[in-house]
């Protein structure tokens, strides 16, 4: 056999990003013991290089030093090259990238890490070009020296590779002294802190570009004005839901959300569509429109789930990754965007074929172009990201029609636009399936089916049952993380196990089907067992079962996902109703006593941990309904009502109908949250928030009413 890095290995991965690279001539190697053994052997440096599909710079590295013969051949002889697909192994990345950031004050994809053969970083960055120019290194030059100095000096590397693996550890693995897990009083200081950093002016956080979503800032806004009535909370979430619906971050004809804008203004993104955002972004504009009642919030959710059903389905229920940010333009080149932007002439010819007697073709397209900013000279390489520039009483004002005739105008070009963009060439999808963004996806879609339509409940379901088909592992009590074409690999980390234990609760308290509070549970059982430790009082972002790397992270901060230590904190603190006697409500107040000094140092940066934090201090608004079904009536007046810590559980009506509940769910006694609730002949309501009850009600007004007195100051 030949040793494995005489070869380019990628060709037996599933990953498509690894797959991608297949054919480089660089010997690149998968992350296994197969390639981290030989650079031992070899006594030669690793190259990583960490990146994702839809990954612009990704591609330009590729196609600039990758594919390039000459970079192969310094790559191959003095180096162990390795890839990584960081949505595979998101704990590589974090202890790579943290090492980046504190070197380099940044950070991003293509990440490029030079490491000991023991896996020790001692040179990190991002992109580099093949020459150096603009002030970057050279790839090629970068090279060079770190060979010449690796044969020369050997020790100098493997110094500096200790230390920054220590700096590393303190940063992700270390936990500080304990202190009083935040109070009520974090949710105040959080939400002013997130308003001094708000763009006033263009919406979202930060006065200068790239603007990036932040759904758990946007949560914690409306929560804080739920909790206190100051108006600039609600008004600085409202501002940006309206800047990223907007902009060109949102996808004006066929529905879903880029990854982010690359300018103050939220008109030009980067053009990848992700996952997590087009499940996180709902949950914002769901909380929105229940907060505001503004149907266009509602809108623009159906349109993001419809186009996720249409574009991003696997057709046995599950969701792929990603859609990639470049396609093949008409030029025949390989681009960012030309699948999403316009010109004047191509909205003429899409419309052109529309029949309207009173408006002409000219002027149709006219008022598309106005309405979106479509221009001659184009605001993104000579062509449009569609934004939205010209309200509709003004169009109908200039063009001396009705406000109706505009929408009209408007909504057929939008069909006309879509099914033209159709005959364009796709962007190529990441078709693995990650069962943590998928749990996002499942929360998101149960809370929609709940507030807007019982499809999107019907879609979660065949998530959740796909996931718990292909990637749970019923008899270890064990979730993997990837799914591709019936391949299963990679354990699965504490985002995995949590964002899959959120969307399940979701789903039970959308239908009240208790196979998915069974699944909640396991899924919470294993987040002890595998993530714990009890000794360092903290969550870690690793199975204990796991691969050992040079350190074991934690996940506090919110990154283009939720803190995974936050939503399994928030998780298990609602799981702990259901299970008394487990440890669930013990491991969140132990999380957040550990890590209050940093959240409470800093809460912008932890706006998931500091709502889990809220969560602890001020208990759930338990909201029990005992009897067969929840009455429509109550369904809607609770669809249609912001209740930002609801906990809403079903139980059967007779007590022999709660106990069968609790052999099923493997709990030994009856929770608080189910016990002497009963039924009162009809269907009953029992709201209850820190050890305070209502009597029961039959009346959903009463208990609504009942939820504003419980309701912590």
């Amino acid at each position: 056999m030949t040793a494995p890095t005489e070869r380019n290995r990628l060709d037996e991965e599933e990953s498509p990003y690894l797959r991608q690279h297949a054919d480089n001539p660089v010997h690149w190697q998968p992350w296994d013991d197969a390639a981290l053994e030989a650079a031992k052997e070899r006594n030669v440096p690793i190259f990583l290089s960490i990146g994702y599909s839809a990954c612009h710079w990704c591609h330009v590295m590729e196609e600039e030093s990758f594919e390039d013969e000459d970079v192969a051949e310094l790559l191959n002889e003095h180096f162990v090259p390795i890839k990584v697909d960081r949505e595979e192994r998101p704990d590589i990345d974090a202890i790579y990238m943290s090492i980046c950031q504190q070197v380099t004050g940044g950070g991003g994809w293509p990440l490029s890490a030079w490491l000991t053969p023991d896996g020790k970083p001692f040179y990190v960055g991002t992109y580099f070009p093949k020459r150096s120019q603009q002030g970057r290194p050279g790839f090629i030059d970068l090279l060079e020296n770190v060979k010449n100095t690796w044969q020369e000096n050997p020790e100098e590397m493997k110094n500096r590779g200790e230390q920054w693996t220590d700096a590393i550890e303190g940063e992700l693995e270390s936990t500080p002294e304990a202190d009083d897990a935040p109070g009520p009083e974090l949710l105040g200081s959080a939400a002013e802190q997130t308003v001094r950093t708000a763009d006033r002016e263009y919406g979202g956080f930060g006065r200068g570009g790239p603007k990036f979503p932040q759904p758990a800032r946007l949560h914690l806004l409306l929560r804080a004005y739920d909790r206190t009535g100051a108006t600039q909370y609600r008004d600085v979430a409202v501002e940006a839901l309206d800047a990223m619906a907007d902009g060109g971050m949102y996808d004006h004809i066929g529905g879903g959300f880029h990854r982010y804008a690359t300018d103050r203004k939220w008109t030009v993104p980067h053009f990848e569509k992700m996952l997590y955002d087009n499940a996180e972004l709902p949950r914002a504009y769901l909380a929105g429109y229940q907060l505001t009642g503004d149907e266009r919030y509602a809108e623009l959710v159906r349109e993001t789930f419809a186009s996720l059903e249409r574009e991003m389905r696997h057709p046995e229920g599950g969701f792929y990754s990603t859609l990639d940010a470049r396609s093949e333009d008409e030029a025949g080149n390989y681009e960012e965007g030309p699948f999403y932007v316009w010109t004047p002439s191509d909205v003429y010819e899409a419309v052109e074929d529309e029949r309207d007697d009173d408006i002409d073709t000219e002027t149709r397209a006219d008022i598309v172009c106005e309405r979106y900013g479509v221009t001659q000279s184009g605001n993104f390489e000579g062509k449009t990201v569609l934004t939205l520039t010209t309200d509709v009483p003004d169009l109908a004002e200039k063009y001396d029609v009705s406000e109706d005739e505009v929408r009209d105008v408007l909504a057929d070009a939008r069909h006309s636009m879509f099914e033209a963009r159709e005959e364009r060439e796709r962007p190529p999808r990441d078709e693995k399936i990650l069962a943590g963004w998928n749990g996002l996806l499942i929360a998101a879609l149960a809370e929609g089916g709940f507030v807007l339509d019982e499809h999107y409940t019907d879609l979660a379901a065949d998530a959740l049952d796909f996931v718990r088909e292909k990637l749970w592992d019923e008899a270890d009590a064990k979730l993997s993380r990837r799914f591709k074409d019936e391949d299963v690999a990679i354990d699965g980390y504490l985002e995995d196990y949590a964002f899959l234990a959120r969307g399940a609760f979701a789903l039970y308290e959308s239908t009240g089907n208790p196979d998915h509070l069974e699944f909640a549970l396991d899924l919470a059982r294993a987040i002890e067992r595998e993530f714990w430790d009890a000794e360092r009082e903290t969550l870690y972002f690793t199975p204990e079962s796991g691969e050992r790397l040079v350190a074991r992270p934690q996940e506090l901060a919110d990154q283009s996902t939720p803190s995974s230590l936050g939503v399994a904190t928030d998780v298990l603190a609602v799981l702990s109703e259901f299970a008394p006697d487990e440890a669930f409500a013990e491991i969140p107040e132990a999380v957040l006593e550990t890590h209050a000094r940093t959240v409470e140092s800093n809460p912008f940066q932890y706006a998931t941990l500091v709502l889990a934090a809220d969560r602890n201090a001020t208990g759930s608004l338990e909201l029990t309904v005992a009897g067969d079904e929840l009455p429509e009536a109550w369904h809607d007046q609770l669809a249609e009502t912001y209740l930002p810590m609801r906990v809403l559980t079903r139980r059967p009506p007779t007590e022999d109908g709660v106990a069968a509940w609790c052999e099923k769910l493997g709990v030994e006694n009856v929770p608080p949250i189910w016990a002497d609730r009963e039924s009162a002949g009809e269907p009953t309501l029992y709201v209850c928030r820190s050890f305070t009850c209502s009597p029961p009600v039959t009346d959903i007004d009463a208990g609504l009413e009942w939820a504003d007195d419980l309701a912590p100051e």
